[in-house]
């Protein structure tokens, strides 16, 4: 089973659009995960209207509207992995003990917010990945985003797909990537 892993798409204030290669992983992924800061509807009904199962949530950015139509957590069990989503984690110092106290009955943990991509194991064993965002580089070198696979409760096959900076348009808040 593969996953695409996605947050803070931040659109259209950051990007006018999810970037074209990440809308090629599409298709491919049997499973999409967004967790949180869409700012807008329509890329909910996006990936609503094109992914074969959607496990997302809200983030802080998110208003009336998307806090209506997803949850703060979401849990989902993929071919006997236990993941879960949530936008906010709190400080990378102390993560994996909040996390771990947090989400005992998990086995990964996809976040968001800070836009930098996270890849770690608590004591516990609880799997914390943050795929970055794929529109909103901040103080990081790249936008990003993470495919997996997942297969006997386990999850393999790691990437973290690093995207080429954006050509300028007029409107994108960063259009150096």
């Amino acid at each position: 089973m593969r996953l695409l892993l996605m947050s803070d798409t931040h659109l259209p204030t950051r990007a006018r659009e999810l970037p074209p290669p990440l809308m090629a992983e599409l298709p491919l992924a049997d499973v999409v995960v967004h967790a949180g800061d869409w700012v807008d509807t329509a890329t909910l009904d996006l990936l609503e209207e094109r992914a074969r199962r959607l496990v997302a949530v809200h983030g802080n950015n998110d208003g009336p509207e998307l806090r209506a139509r997803l949850p703060e957590v979401a849990r989902a069990e993929l071919d006997g992995l236990r993941l879960g989503v949530v936008h906010e984690t709190g400080a990378a110092r102390g993560r994996e003990a909040r996390c771990a106290e947090r989400f005992p009955d998990l086995d990964v943990l996809v976040f968001g917010h800070s836009h930098i991509p996270w890849d770690t194991t608590t004591g516990t064993g609880l799997r914390l990945l943050n795929p970055g965002s794929p529109t909103d580089r901040r103080r990081q070198p790249h936008c990003t985003y993470m495919t997996v696979t997942v297969a006997d409760g386990r999850l393999t096959g790691l990437t973290l797909h690093r995207l080429p900076p954006r050509a300028a348009h007029r409107g994108d808040a960063d259009a150096t990537g």
